[in-house]
Protein backbone atom coordinates (compact mmCIF):
# COMPACT_ATOMS: atom_id res chain seq x y z
CA UNK A 1 0.00 0.00 0.00
CA UNK A 2 3.24 2.16 -0.19
CA UNK A 3 2.79 3.02 -3.79
CA UNK A 4 2.19 5.91 -4.84
CA UNK A 5 -1.73 6.84 -5.60
CA UNK A 6 -1.03 9.34 -8.75
CA UNK A 7 1.34 7.09 -10.14
CA UNK A 8 -0.54 5.80 -12.58
CA UNK A 9 -1.49 9.93 -13.53
CA UNK A 10 1.95 10.06 -14.56
CA UNK A 11 2.98 10.38 -18.19
CA UNK A 12 4.87 7.78 -19.22
CA UNK A 13 8.08 7.30 -20.99
CA UNK A 14 10.59 5.93 -22.90
CA UNK A 15 14.61 5.99 -22.56
CA UNK A 16 13.56 9.24 -20.91
CA UNK A 17 11.19 10.14 -23.78
CA UNK A 18 7.40 11.44 -23.59
CA UNK A 19 5.26 8.57 -25.63
CA UNK A 20 1.83 10.04 -24.83
CA UNK A 21 1.98 11.23 -28.84
CA UNK A 22 1.91 7.28 -29.36
CA UNK A 23 -0.86 6.70 -26.85
CA UNK A 24 -2.78 10.10 -27.75
CA UNK A 25 -2.93 8.60 -31.74
CA UNK A 26 -3.67 5.25 -30.63
CA UNK A 27 -7.70 5.53 -30.57
CA UNK A 28 -7.59 6.93 -34.23
CA UNK A 29 -5.86 3.67 -35.35
CA UNK A 30 -8.71 1.48 -34.41
CA UNK A 31 -11.10 3.66 -35.87
CA UNK A 32 -10.01 2.05 -39.55
CA UNK A 33 -11.85 2.18 -42.75
CA UNK A 34 -12.47 0.07 -45.46
CA UNK A 35 -12.85 -0.08 -49.18
CA UNK A 36 -14.37 -3.44 -49.80
CA UNK A 37 -17.93 -3.84 -50.86
CA UNK A 38 -18.83 -5.95 -47.65
CA UNK A 39 -17.63 -4.99 -44.35
CA UNK A 40 -17.98 -6.23 -40.93
CA UNK A 41 -20.11 -5.82 -38.17
CA UNK A 42 -17.00 -3.34 -36.12
CA UNK A 43 -17.67 -0.95 -39.23
CA UNK A 44 -21.03 -1.22 -39.91
CA UNK A 45 -21.18 -0.32 -35.62
CA UNK A 46 -18.77 2.45 -36.26
CA UNK A 47 -20.91 4.12 -39.56
CA UNK A 48 -24.31 3.57 -37.39
CA UNK A 49 -22.54 5.36 -34.19
CA UNK A 50 -21.32 8.66 -36.25
CA UNK A 51 -24.52 9.04 -38.08
CA UNK A 52 -26.57 8.84 -34.40
CA UNK A 53 -24.30 11.35 -32.66
CA UNK A 54 -23.97 13.59 -35.96
CA UNK A 55 -27.99 13.51 -36.34
CA UNK A 56 -28.18 14.06 -32.34
CA UNK A 57 -25.63 17.07 -32.43
CA UNK A 58 -26.88 19.06 -35.80
CA UNK A 59 -30.32 18.76 -34.58
CA UNK A 60 -29.98 22.04 -33.70
CA UNK A 61 -27.45 23.84 -35.66
CA UNK A 62 -27.81 26.30 -38.76
CA UNK A 63 -26.08 25.11 -41.92
CA UNK A 64 -23.19 27.41 -41.48
CA UNK A 65 -22.95 25.38 -37.52
CA UNK A 66 -23.35 21.84 -39.61
CA UNK A 67 -19.82 22.36 -41.05
CA UNK A 68 -18.35 21.26 -37.72
CA UNK A 69 -20.27 18.26 -37.83
CA UNK A 70 -16.98 16.35 -38.60
CA UNK A 71 -14.99 18.06 -35.88
CA UNK A 72 -17.41 17.01 -33.25
CA UNK A 73 -18.01 13.36 -34.49
CA UNK A 74 -14.02 13.15 -34.35
CA UNK A 75 -13.73 14.67 -30.94
CA UNK A 76 -16.69 12.21 -29.34
CA UNK A 77 -15.03 9.32 -31.14
CA UNK A 78 -11.83 10.54 -29.83
CA UNK A 79 -12.44 11.21 -25.85
CA UNK A 80 -14.73 8.46 -25.95
CA UNK A 81 -12.11 5.75 -26.87
CA UNK A 82 -9.63 7.36 -25.04
CA UNK A 83 -11.68 7.00 -22.02
CA UNK A 84 -12.39 3.41 -22.50
CA UNK A 85 -8.85 2.60 -23.20
CA UNK A 86 -8.01 4.21 -20.45
CA UNK A 87 -9.60 1.77 -17.91
CA UNK A 88 -7.28 -1.36 -19.49
CA UNK A 89 -5.14 -2.74 -16.72
CA UNK A 90 -1.41 -0.86 -17.25
CA UNK A 91 -2.30 1.86 -19.33
CA UNK A 92 -2.47 5.58 -19.05
CA UNK A 93 -5.42 7.95 -19.44
CA UNK A 94 -4.24 11.00 -21.63
CA UNK A 95 -7.75 12.56 -20.94
CA UNK A 96 -6.55 12.97 -16.91
CA UNK A 97 -4.55 15.69 -18.01
CA UNK A 98 -5.54 18.80 -17.68
CA UNK A 99 -3.30 20.21 -19.50
CA UNK A 100 -4.67 17.94 -22.58
CA UNK A 101 -8.13 18.72 -22.02
CA UNK A 102 -7.42 22.40 -21.89
CA UNK A 103 -5.50 21.92 -25.32
CA UNK A 104 -8.92 20.82 -26.73
CA UNK A 105 -11.43 22.94 -25.17
CA UNK A 106 -9.81 26.37 -25.50
CA UNK A 107 -9.29 25.77 -29.41
CA UNK A 108 -12.57 24.85 -29.90
CA UNK A 109 -14.24 27.80 -27.65
CA UNK A 110 -12.18 30.06 -29.23
CA UNK A 111 -13.14 29.11 -32.67
CA UNK A 112 -17.07 29.12 -31.56
CA UNK A 113 -16.30 32.67 -30.29
CA UNK A 114 -14.90 34.08 -32.99
CA UNK A 115 -17.20 32.81 -35.64
CA UNK A 116 -19.99 34.59 -33.38
CA UNK A 117 -18.19 37.82 -33.53
CA UNK A 118 -17.69 37.37 -37.03
CA UNK A 119 -20.76 36.87 -38.09
CA UNK A 120 -23.29 37.62 -35.36
CA UNK A 121 -21.35 40.41 -33.84
CA UNK A 122 -24.47 42.34 -32.46
CA UNK A 123 -26.03 39.27 -31.08
CA UNK A 124 -22.61 38.21 -29.42
CA UNK A 125 -22.03 41.76 -27.90
CA UNK A 126 -26.13 41.53 -26.41
CA UNK A 127 -25.03 38.41 -24.47
CA UNK A 128 -22.72 40.87 -22.20
CA UNK A 129 -25.79 43.14 -21.10
CA UNK A 130 -29.27 41.76 -20.91
CA UNK A 131 -32.17 43.89 -21.89
CA UNK A 132 -33.25 45.76 -19.33
CA UNK A 133 -30.61 46.46 -17.05
CA UNK A 134 -30.78 49.33 -14.61
CA UNK A 135 -27.51 51.89 -15.37
CA UNK A 136 -26.38 51.32 -12.36
CA UNK A 137 -25.87 47.57 -12.80
CA UNK A 138 -23.87 47.81 -16.25
CA UNK A 139 -20.50 48.10 -15.53
CA UNK A 140 -20.70 45.00 -12.74
CA UNK A 141 -22.87 42.58 -15.58
CA UNK A 142 -20.35 43.44 -17.95
CA UNK A 143 -17.40 42.38 -16.11
CA UNK A 144 -19.04 39.25 -14.94
CA UNK A 145 -20.62 38.37 -18.18
CA UNK A 146 -16.99 38.74 -19.58
CA UNK A 147 -15.65 36.54 -16.66
CA UNK A 148 -18.47 33.72 -17.30
CA UNK A 149 -17.09 33.68 -20.84
CA UNK A 150 -13.83 33.40 -20.51
CA UNK A 151 -14.10 30.80 -18.29
CA UNK A 152 -15.93 28.33 -20.14
CA UNK A 153 -13.23 26.87 -21.56
CA UNK A 154 -11.61 26.35 -18.04
CA UNK A 155 -14.62 24.47 -16.75
CA UNK A 156 -15.05 21.92 -19.94
CA UNK A 157 -11.55 20.96 -19.31
CA UNK A 158 -11.82 20.95 -15.42
CA UNK A 159 -14.83 18.88 -15.38
CA UNK A 160 -13.37 16.34 -17.93
CA UNK A 161 -10.14 15.63 -16.16
CA UNK A 162 -11.88 15.92 -12.38
CA UNK A 163 -14.18 12.76 -13.37
CA UNK A 164 -12.35 10.52 -14.66
CA UNK A 165 -9.45 11.69 -12.37
CA UNK A 166 -11.99 10.72 -9.17
CA UNK A 167 -13.02 7.26 -10.92
CA UNK A 168 -9.42 6.01 -11.46
CA UNK A 169 -8.66 7.04 -8.24
CA UNK A 170 -11.59 5.05 -6.54
CA UNK A 171 -10.78 2.30 -8.35
CA UNK A 172 -7.39 2.04 -7.24
CA UNK A 173 -8.18 2.51 -3.62
CA UNK A 174 -11.05 0.03 -3.56
CA UNK A 175 -8.69 -2.33 -5.69
CA UNK A 176 -6.02 -1.83 -3.00
CA UNK A 177 -8.48 -2.48 -0.39
CA UNK A 178 -9.59 -5.56 -1.79
CA UNK A 179 -5.88 -6.99 -1.91
CA UNK A 180 -5.26 -6.55 1.05
CA UNK A 181 -8.53 -8.04 2.87
CA UNK A 182 -8.10 -10.90 0.48
CA UNK A 183 -6.00 -12.44 3.43
CA UNK A 184 -7.59 -10.89 6.52
CA UNK A 185 -11.25 -11.51 5.60
CA UNK A 186 -12.50 -13.65 2.74
CA UNK A 187 -15.87 -12.13 3.04
CA UNK A 188 -14.85 -8.70 2.68
CA UNK A 189 -12.56 -8.95 0.12
CA UNK A 190 -15.39 -10.62 -1.40
CA UNK A 191 -17.70 -7.71 -0.84
CA UNK A 192 -15.11 -4.81 -2.18
CA UNK A 193 -14.55 -7.05 -5.07
CA UNK A 194 -18.26 -6.93 -5.77
CA UNK A 195 -18.24 -3.15 -5.36
CA UNK A 196 -15.09 -2.76 -7.32
CA UNK A 197 -16.84 -4.84 -10.29
CA UNK A 198 -19.93 -2.34 -10.20
CA UNK A 199 -17.75 0.60 -9.79
CA UNK A 200 -15.96 -0.46 -12.83
CA UNK A 201 -19.10 -0.92 -15.00
CA UNK A 202 -20.14 2.73 -13.72
CA UNK A 203 -17.04 3.99 -14.76
CA UNK A 204 -17.67 2.49 -18.28
CA UNK A 205 -20.56 4.87 -18.82
CA UNK A 206 -18.90 7.55 -17.28
CA UNK A 207 -16.32 7.43 -19.91
CA UNK A 208 -18.74 7.62 -22.51
CA UNK A 209 -20.82 10.31 -20.58
CA UNK A 210 -17.89 12.63 -20.55
CA UNK A 211 -17.06 12.50 -23.90
CA UNK A 212 -20.96 13.41 -24.79
CA UNK A 213 -21.38 16.07 -22.09
CA UNK A 214 -17.96 17.60 -23.58
CA UNK A 215 -18.47 17.19 -26.68
CA UNK A 216 -22.68 18.25 -26.64
CA UNK A 217 -21.34 21.95 -24.13
CA UNK A 218 -18.74 22.71 -27.24
CA UNK A 219 -21.70 22.05 -29.73
CA UNK A 220 -24.11 24.49 -26.98
CA UNK A 221 -21.47 27.06 -27.48
CA UNK A 222 -21.14 27.16 -31.18
CA UNK A 223 -25.04 27.32 -31.67
CA UNK A 224 -25.24 30.08 -29.26
CA UNK A 225 -22.68 31.79 -31.69
CA UNK A 226 -24.13 30.58 -35.41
Amino acid sequence: MNENLFASFITPTMMGLPIVIIIIMLPSIMMVSSKRLMTNRYLLFLQWLMKMIVKQMMLIHSPKGRTWSLMLVSLIMFIGSTNLLGLLPHTFTPTTQLSMNLGMAIPLWAGAVILGFRHKLKSSLAHFLPQGTPISLIPMLIIIETISLFIQPMALAVRLTANITAGHLLIHLIGGATLVLTSISPPAATITFIILALLTILEFAVALIQAYVFTLLVSLYLHDNT
